[in-house]
């Protein structure tokens, strides 16, 4: 009887074993293959939701240089400008709004900050591949960002990067007292899945 106990314990830890190692074999696959989709899945972004008037009238986007704002704001979700930063090679589309299907095109504009030429603060985000912010620790203070919308074209000079936790909100303020423009993606660069972290790149308005 013992040993029948004996080899029916031997038996459980033995599947158990090869469970484990399945698992453990399937976990290394995914990895290897679907990575960088987890990575998107599990990445940035703190999400405002907006609301959208689906029904409103269509006019050619112009800056007011009184009111300092935009005559007809760009619809959530759509394409309204590029961003340059010659020192990494990035040249990327920009969209309004900051959903995963968003920043899998491309660059995202957090709905709760300013637009390009309103005076204030802009927030940007964006992955950490290859083919988007991987190089951002190369950049230096001094170096250009241009961001070309279509109702204009703004350059903005770097002037600070800070490495901070995705609670620190306080370290993306949003403010009307000068055009700042803030840039983030997840560190670090090479991670896999969720991040805690964030680098941020913050450029003034060249006048």
């Amino acid at each position: 009887m013992q040993n029948k106990l004996v080899q029916a314990l031997k038996a459980t830890i033995s599947s158990i074993i090869v469970a484990l190692l399945i698992t453990g074999l399937l976990i290394l696959v995914i990895y290897l293959f679907l990575g960088q989709e987890i990575g998107e899945i599990f990445s940035l972004v703190n999400k405002v939701s907006i609301t959208i008037d689906e029904n409103r009238e269509q006019k050619p986007t112009t800056i007011s240089e009184e009111k300092n704002t935009l005559e007809n704001y760009p619809e959530y979700g759509t394409q309204y400008a590029t961003i340059e930063i010659d020192k990494i090679d990035v040249n990327l589309p920009v969209y309004f709004g900051d959903t995963l299907e968003i920043l899998k095109k491309g660059v995202g504009h957090s709905s709760g900050s300013y637009f390009p030429g309103e005076g204030g603060s802009i927030v940007y985000m964006g992955h950490n591949s290859k083919k988007m912010f991987r190089r951002f620790s190369e950049l230096q203070i001094g170096n250009e960002i241009k961001v070309t919308t279509n109702y204009g074209e703004y350059k903005y000079k770097i002037y600070d990067m800070q490495l901070i936790k995705e609670t620190e909100l306080d370290k993306l303020p949003i403010q009307r007292e000068k055009e700042i423009l803030m840039v983030y993606t997840c560190y670090p660069f090479n991670n896999v899945g969720y991040a805690t972290q964030r680098y941020v790149v913050y450029a003034e308005l060249e006048k």
